[in-house]
C-alpha cells in the first residue's frame, strides 16, 4: 500500500514509544514517549544522568533499547547499526582524525560509503563552504581554533546528507562569546537546510535560545515538552521551575494568599516589581511587604532576596537602573497574579 500524502507529512522524524534503557539497576531511560517533527530544531535538556544523552545514543544506534519502539521517518530502527540509519552525530570533542587534513576529515564518511575521489572532494568543499571554512581543506585539525574544529565536525556530519542531525553538547568546549556566536550560526544553518536537528544540552539558555521545542529530562523521564516560552513561563513541575532558569516556588497556601489558585505554583523573579515609596500598586497585582536579605548585581539586573512577614522568601530580578536597596531595608513588592503559574506535580 502506498502512503498517502497526509501520512507522509505527519510521519515524525523520530518517534519513541515506551522506550526503556537500563544499565544494571540504573534506569537511564524509563518509559520515554516522544515525537520529533521533520525540520524541527529539538532540544533535549537536563542535568547529567537525566537520560538525554542516552536517548540521543538510542537514536544514533550506539545503544539499543531494552523495551519500547524507535522509528526514524517511519522506519523501525531497533537492531539497525548506526551506519544504516539516516542520522549522523556531532560530538562535543569533535572526534577529528589528527593525521588527516580538514578536507579528508570531512570526506571520510563519503570514502567509507564508496564515493569516488573527485565527487567526495567536491562535496567536502561544498560542506566546508556551508560552515564558512572555504579554502581550509589542506589544513590539519591542530592548526585550527576550537570553533573551527567544531565547524569541521559539523561539515563532516552534514556531507553525508543525513535526514536527522544529532548534536551531543557540541558547543560545550567553546568559550562564552564563541558559543553564543555558534548558537546563532547553528540555528541559521538548520533553517537554511530544513534538516531535523536533535540537540542535547545541560545549558538551559542554549535550549531556550535555539530550539523550536524543548524536552526537559529528569531521572530518565521527560517531565515537560513544549516551545521554549511555554516551558519557561509555565513550568509543569517544581523540577522544571528550578532547572529552566530560576523560579520562586510557592506552596498551595502561599499561592492562595496572593490571590492565585490554591495549589503549588511558580513565580519567575523578573515578574516581581520593586515599588518605590508612594508608587501605586499595579492593577491585578498583590502587594507584599518584605525585608531585604541580600542584593546581588548581575549586569542589567539586580537580584533581591527578601523575606515576607509570612516567612516566605522571594527573589526578585529588578532593573539595575532602578531604586537601590540594601540588606535590612523594608521593601514593597508587586506580584502580578497572572504571573503565578500553577504546577502539575513535583517531579
Amino acid at each position: 500500500m502506498h502512503a498517502t500524502l497526509d501520512t507522509v507529512l505527519t510521519t515524525p522524524a523520530v518517534r519513541f514509544q515506551g522506550v526503556m534503557r537500563h544499565f544494571g539497576t540504573v534506569k537511564a531511560v524509563d518509559g520515554v514517549d516522544l515525537a520529533i517533527q521533520p525540520g524541527e530544531f529539538f532540544a533535549m535538556l537536563g542535568p547529567s544522568g537525566s537520560g538525554k544523552t542516552t536517548c540521543l545514543r538510542l537514536i544514533a544506534g550506539f545503544e539499543q533499547p531494552d523495551a519500547g519502539h524507535i522509528d526514524i521517518f517511519g522506519e523501525t530502527v531497533e537492531g539497525l547499526p548506526p551506519y544504516r540509519r539516516a542520522v549522523n552525530t556531532v560530538f562535543q570533542d569533535y572526534a577529528l582524525f589528527p593525521h588527516l587534513s580538514v578536507g579528508e576529515n570531512v570526506a571520510y564518511g563519503l570514502r567509507v560509503r564508496g564515493v569516488g575521489r573527485a565527487e567526495r572532494d567536491k562535496l567536502a568543499r561544498e560542506a566546508l563552504a556551508m560552515v564558512k571554512l572555504a579554502g581550509m581543506e589542506g589544513r590539519r585539525p591542530v592548526q585550527l581554533s576550537g570553533g573551527q574544529r567544531q565547524r569541521v565536525a559539523l561539515a563532516r556530519a552534514l556531507v553525508v546528507r543525513p535526514k536527522v542531525l544529532l548534536l551531543d553538547e557540541p558547543l560545550g568546549a567553546l568559550d562564552l562569546k564563541l558559543r553564543e556566536e555558534m548558537q546563532v550560526e547553528l540555528k541559521n544553518l538548520q533553517r537554511a537546510l530544513g534538516l531535523t536537528f536533535v540537540f542535547v544540552t545541560h545549558d538551559q539558555s542554549e535550549a531556550l535560545s535555539m530550539a523550536d521545542r524543548v524536552a526537559v529530562f529528569n531521572e530518565g523521564r521527560i517531565v515537560q515538552v513544549g516551545p521554549p516560552e511555554e516551558v519557561y513561563e509555565r513550568p509543569a513541575t517544581r523540577f522544571v521551575a528550578g532547572f529552566v532558569g530560576s523560579a520562586n516556588v510557592l506552596g498551595a497556601a502561599q499561592a492562595a494568599a496572593l490571590g492565585a489558585a490554591e495549589r503549588p505554583c511558580s513565580l519567575r523573579p523578573e515578574k516581581i516589581a520593586l515599588l518605590g515609596p508612594g508608587d501605586p500598586v499595579p492593577e491585578g497585582a498583590a502587594l507584599v511587604e518584605a525585608d531585604v536579605l541580600d542584593v546581588s548585581y548581575q549586569g542589567p539586573v539586580r537580584r533581591v532576596a527578601a523575606r515576607c512577614a509570612s516567612g516566605l522568601t522571594l527573589t526578585a530580578a529588578v532593573p539595575a537602573s532602578g531604586p537601590r536597596v540594601a540588606p535590612g531595608e523594608g521593601v514593597r513588592l508587586a506580584i502580578p497574579r497572572a504571573a503565578i503559574e500553577p504546577m502539575e506535580g513535583e517531579g
